[in-house]
């Protein structure tokens, strides 16, 4: 989280969704993201937020390509991506 620091996604869940932003299939941890039920602009949508800080990270949606299913759509803002170790 560009926030907070908190880890919220890990590379090996990133993939090309061809929407322009950044995209995931999982979070890191079950406990990372909050969601939240999103109806504005005449949508319905899933929110996701930073479960440490409350920062905005995006939306998720239920059209991923991968075994998943889930689309984390994202912010770039909202994150830092960091060089593995």
């Amino acid at each position: 989280c560009a926030g907070c620091g908190t880890l919220l996604f890990d590379s090996t869940s990133k993939f090309n969704s061809g929407c322009g932003w950044p995209a995931f299939d999982a979070a890191a941890t079950e406990e990372a993201i909050t969601y939240i039920k999103d109806t504005s602009y005449g949508m319905y949508r899933i929110e996701i937020l930073c479960t440490n800080c409350g920062g905005h990270l995006g939306h998720i949606f239920d059209d991923g390509p991968t075994e998943t299913g889930m689309r984390y759509c994202v912010n770039s803002a909202s994150i830092d991506f960091d060089a593995a170790d």
